[in-house]
């Protein structure tokens, strides 16, 4: 009989053929998932990217399935931060605020609360982002638990690094699996992004190149005069709408997003210095500023900065011939209202004719309808013994065409209501 051993380690040939597919299998995966990256304009990036910079909590809202978490993992790896993933509603509430360990002796070295392990790596490693997902879906016991490690940063007896960045993502409820509203308390605690999706960048991806995210640019010399201007910007605001510094949402669905309190007005008031010192566009200071202390707000804030953009009325006044308009025409009315408004403060001849000749600059170089009210004001503040400016004549036209437009108007409304 011939020898031959007790186990047998030839491997049948259908073994070696499915083992073979599925190593082409996993070369096709490769080929699969092998992408490259562009430095691509992407607002909501850009804002994530700075709200992540500023050390803040970040919130991203949006349907299942639009790439919020493809969009933190894309993050990670670009700012080289180790991910780290902890799914809300599937913890209980202590697995935020810890473990009660007792000792030898509880009642002379306490009761110390024991952090997860995924905590202890955490703090372990020094940095790191730390994505809370599914967040809508988390109960209000578990959210609760949350407040502590959102806003101090604490897990038990644990204080995550200042390396660690908090990002949550969640769906709106009623697109979520057993939904909830988010608790105004915890809600607070974030700037709320709303992450949609960008067919353009949809396309490009599947094609193998995605957006690229990167670290916001400060610029070390504009840091000073970037917390200036959020200053201006914020403490402006409120002080001319005092009932803006703190306002809770009636709405249970809106006390779960963004809404002013003193506590996202300093947020904001962060994201204003870090967007300025970064030079970002208006759109992504936008969804900063809306996703922190909700849509109304945001837009007279918004407003505001507008203003404080714009000359000085005083400098315009010192050098008519090259002063620089807005092109916005809301901002360049504002502009030639403010020089009307400076020159009836301190009305001299020699400001009041500077006031003409910026008129006529704002003629020659924008909508002549812009310069009909304030050139009216201008004409009332004349002193007996000031001479006309020939700039007035170069004027004239404009105000009479549009004056005779606004009357023609005016006899086109009348009509119209007689004939109803």
């Amino acid at each position: 009989m011939p020898a031959h051993t007790p186990f047998a380690t030839t491997v049948p040939a259908s073994a070696e053929a499915s083992s073979s597919q599925l190593e082409v299998a996993d070369e096709l995966l490769t080929l699969l998932r092998d992408a490259t990256t562009e430095p691509r304009p992407d607002a909501q990036l850009e804002a994530l990217t700075l709200a992540v910079a500023a050390d803040l909590p970040v919130l991203l809202w949006g349907e299942p399935g639009i790439g919020k978490t493809a969009a933190l993992t894309q993050l990670a790896e670009a700012l080289d931060l180790p991910l780290t993933t902890v799914i809300a509603s599937v913890h209980e509430p202590s697995d935020f605020s810890g473990l009660p360990v007792v000792g030898d002796d509880p009642a002379e070295q306490g009761v110390p609360m024991a952090p997860p392990d995924w905590a202890v790596r955490l703090v372990r490693a020094g940095r790191g982002l730390l994505f809370l997902d599914e967040l809508s879906t988390a109960p209000p016991a578990v959210q609760a638990a949350l407040l502590r490690l959102v806003l101090e940063r604490r897990i038990g007896a644990l204080r995550l690094p200042p390396g660690v960045r908090i990002v949550a993502a969640a769906n709106p409820r009623s697109s979520a699996a057993d939904g909830w509203e988010l608790s105004p308390p915890l809600a607070n605690r974030f700037v709320h992004l709303q992450w949609t999706h960008d067919h353009e960048v949809v396309v490009r991806g599947l094609g193998g190149i995605w957006p690229r995210a990167t670290l916001p640019r400060l610029s070390p010399e504009k840091l000073s005069e970037a917390v200036d201007f959020a200053r201006r910007a914020v403490c402006g605001l409120l002080t001319a709408r005092p009932k803006l510094v703190h306002q809770l949402p009636s709405n249970e669905m809106r006390r779960g997003g963004a809404w002013p309190s003193p506590r996202s007005w300093e947020m904001t008031l962060h994201l204003i210095a870090f967007a300025t010192a970064a030079g970002s566009s208006r759109d992504v200071l936008s969804l900063l500023v809306r996703g922190t202390v909700g849509d109304g707000p945001g837009l007279e804030l918004l407003a505001g900065l507008d203003r404080l953009d714009l000359p000085d009325p005083e400098v315009l006044l010192a050098d008519p011939a090259n002063a620089e308009l807005p092109e916005r025409g809301d901002l360049r009315q504002a502009v030639l209202d403010g020089v009307v408004a400076a020159v009836r403060g301190r009305p001299e001849k020699s400001r009041w004719d500077a006031a003409w000749a910026l008129l006529v600059r704002a003629l020659e170089t924008g909508a002549p309808d812009l310069v009909v009210v304030p050139a009216t004001t201008l004409a009332t503040l004349r002193r007996e013994d000031w001479d006309v400016p020939a700039a007035i004549e170069k004027l004239a036209g404009a105000v009479s065409v549009s004056r005779r437009a606004d009357q023609a108007a005016a006899r086109t409304a009348l009509t119209a209501k007689a004939g109803r």
